[in-house]
Order: structure tokens, then C-alpha cells, then sequence
């Protein structure tokens, strides 16, 4: 992928009308934002425009409102949420496209910040539709994206804007996730470790192939490790497999060992009765009795992927070693965390369920890049061309 033009890129923007795609994609109940990470990670890029006059229109999707306007999906308390977090003013307007839109983005004064309604409240963003593509363009004068964890998407705001506006630049965290992300791929510290969880193997399978010439071992756990021992073979009991998946997961396992890369899958476990934690228990070995379902890996398990994290100079973890939300299912990927935090490596987090993780164990400021894009960072590493990137203007 080609590099793209940056911020400065834009040149003098004091008075011009900067169209922002930003991910504020943020959980909200009983009216009020309840976590603004995503909100956070643009305030850099929200703050270099305000500095330099710029009239900053601010776009995001919100839900799946599925293209209807809905209260509940409404983008009225990211705008309180926001204003709180810049410690500035930031306008409102209760629609995305037609007059009243574009009668805010003109009165905006040199500095001031403008958030549109939720662009999903029309069919025409999904849909890449031309005529609401025009409809935003009409709104700026030039164009910045920082919402990486939409860049997989081919939608209005991301595709069909940047290419109407121009120059269309990258803000500060799409270019900080670009240069981490990209850094897996061009040149990696060996040894280079992919930690590999989550549900699906499915989900997995690009990634496996796209990163086989580069890494020198896989961890495997989560879910998804249970299609995989059961290819192997080994009793798993009640836990989750892709039935569909299990010559695959033989076929991606015979492949990566032909290639000398190591794979490591869980020989402990720890497991449960119907998912309850309090029959929680760990097994003696790598076997689960037909009524258990794994939760998590043992803790002999997860000592020896610990040592291969210390080991590391490059790692990647994608995907939960299990379900982290319960303390008692919560030893595994804590353990990991823990480890990559102090290990002295790259370590890139994967978004999603993987960054939440390392956000609930407290240890995410001591990753080296932890990424706002859940399925958008899987498809760049898996090899995949992102509509929103593909979209900006080329660098020199």
C-alpha cells in the first residue's frame, strides 16, 4: 500500500471548511457517552486543525440504525462528550445532508468544530451513493480521514467524499495506525510472535497466510484453538468448533509447520459446566471430558506462551485467550497482557475485543500501538485493500 499525504499536506486551512470522517462509534446509554476512547484518540488531529483556523465539520456513523433516523443512535451525546474533552464549543446539527447542514458548516468561525447527525440515518452512506456522496462534499473544502476502524468500508464518508474533495488526507491516528500496522508487514523485529485468538477460524484465515512468510511462531487460543485441536485430534468436549472449518484447520496447521514456523496450541485448560464459573476447573492435560466446555487456557498453558513473549522482539496479539470479561475465565489473557507490557517488544494490539482486554487489565498505555480498528486492522494485516485508505491522496 502506497504511503499517504498527511495533515500538512492540507497547507494554510485558516477560514477553509475541513470535512472529518472520525470513528465515534461510542457506547452510549441513559443519553450519555459511557466510553470515549475512540472520542480521545482524535482529539491530536482535532486540536491541529483548531489551532491553525480551521472550520472542522465532523462525520461519523453511530449503531445500526439501518439507515432510518433514530433517537436512540443519535450523535447529540458524542457532541456534549466532545466538547467536554476539547474544552471548546462544538455545534450541533440534527441532519448530515440538505440545507440545514450546510447553513452550519458555513457559519462556522475560524477554529470552531460542527458535528453532523449520524451519517447511517441515510440508506446513501452504506450504499456508497453518489448523490449523498455529493450531498457531504457540499460541506467542505478539503477532506481529512482519522477513523481507521472504517476504513475497511467502501461508504460515502470514506470513499465517495475523497474522492470529490481534494486534497484528502490522512489525520493523525489514521497515520499512526498505518505506520504501526504497516511496520507487521515491511520489516518486523525477529522473532516475531502472532498471538491468535478470538472466536472463529474463519475470521483467521487470511491473516494466517498473509503473515506466514513473516512471523516465526503462532500462539493459538481463544475459541477458535478448539476447531484447531480437534483437527489435531484431541477431545474438546462441549467447547466451540466450526464443524465446517476442522479440515481447514488441519490444512492451515500442516501448511505453517511445512513452512518451519511453530504453531502452539493450549494443552491445559480451563473449563466449566455449562459456561458457569463456578464450576470452573482446570484440567490435567490437553483432553476435555465430553460434559466440559473450555473457558480459557490452563495455566501451564499460559506460563509457556508467557516465555515465548519474552523471548520476542516483534508481537502481534489479535483476538481474547478467553472470556476476559469473567474474572474466572480471565487468567489467560491477563497473563498474556501482563507479559507483552513488560516483555520490551513490539507489541501491536489488535482492536476490538483485544484492545478492550488490555484496557481492562489496566496495561494499555505500555503497548506500543494498540489499534481503534477492530476489522479493519484484521483486513490490512490479512493483505486487504481498505476502501478508506485506498482513498486518499498519495504521498510524494
Amino acid at each position: 500500500m502506497n504511503a499517504k499525504k498527511g495533515l500538512d499536506a492540507l497547507g494554510d486551512v485558516r477560514g477553509k471548511r475541513v470535512f472529518c470522517r472520525v470513528d465515534f462509534n461510542v457506547p452510549i446509554k441513559d443519553g450519555a457517552v459511557r466510553d470515549d476512547t475512540r472520542i480521545a484518540a482524535s482529539l491530536p488531529t482535532l486540536r491541529w486543525l483548531a489551532e491553525r483556523g480551521a472550520r472542522t465539520v465532523l462525520c461519523s456513523h453511530l449503531g445500526r440504525p439501518k439507515g432510518k433516523s433514530n433517537a436512540a443512535y443519535s450523535m447529540r451525546p458524542v457532541a456534549e462528550r466532545l466538547a467536554a474533552l476539547l474544552g471548546r464549543p462544538v455545534a450541533f446539527v440534527a441532519d448530515c445532508v440538505g440545507p440545514e447542514a450546510e447553513a452550519a458548516a458555513a457559519a462556522l468561525p475560524d477554529g470552531g468544530f460542527l458535528l453532523l447527525e449520524n451519517l447511517r440515518f441515510h440508506a446513501g452512506e452504506e450504499a456508497n451513493d453518489a448523490e449523498f456522496s455529493r450531498a457531504l462534499s457540499r460541506l467542505g473544502d478539503v477532506y481529512v480521514n482519522d477513523a481507521f476502524g472504517s476504513a475497511h468500508r467502501a461508504h460515502a464518508s470514506t470513499a465517495g467524499v475523497p474522492a470529490r474533495i481534494k486534497p484528502a488526507v490522512a489525520g493523525f491516528l489514521m497515520e499512526a495506525e498505518l505506520r504501526h500496522l504497516g511496520s507487521l508487514l515491511r520489516d518486523p523485529a525477529s522473532p516475531f510472535l502472532a498471538i491468535l485468538g478470538g472466536a472463529k477460524v474463519s475470521d483467521k484465515i487470511d491473516l494466517v497466510q498473509n503473515l506466514l512468510p513473516r512471523v516465526d511462531g503462532f500462539l493459538i487460543g481463544g475459541a477458535m484453538a478448539y476447531t484447531f485441536l480437534r483437527a489435531e485430534g484431541v477431545g474438546v468436549g462441549r467447547s466451540l468448533v466450526e464443524e465446517d472449518k476442522i479440515e481447514l484447520a488441519r490444512e492451515l496447521l500442516a501448511r505453517t509447520r511445512a513452512a518451519g514456523k511453530k504453531v502452539l496450541l493450549p494443552f491445559d485448560h480451563v473449563v466449566a459446566v455449562a459456561g458457569s464459573e463456578e464450576n470452573a476447573r482446570v484440567t490435567p492435560g490437553a483432553e476435555i471430558a465430553p460434559e466440559d466446555a473450555a473457558m480459557d487456557i490452563g495455566p501451564k498453558t499460559a506460563e509457556f506462551f508467557v516465555g515465548e513473549i519474552e523471548a520476542a522482539r516483534t508481537i502481534l496479539w489479535n483476538g481474547p485467550l478467553g472470556r476476559f470479561e469473567v474474572e474466572a475465565f480471565a487468567r489467560g489473557s491477563r497473563a498474556v497482557a501482563d507479559a507483552l507490557a513488560r516483555s520490551g517488544a513490539a507489541s501491536i494490539v489488535g482492536g476490538g475485543d483485544t484492545a478492550a482486554a488490555v484496557k481492562a487489565f489496566g496495561v494499555a498505555e505500555r503497548m506500543t500501538h494498540v489499534s481503534t480498528g477492530g476489522g479493519a486492522s484484521l483486513e490490512f494485516l490479512s493483505g486487504l485493500a481498505l476502501p478508506g485508505v485506498e482513498a486518499l491522496d498519495d504521498a510524494a
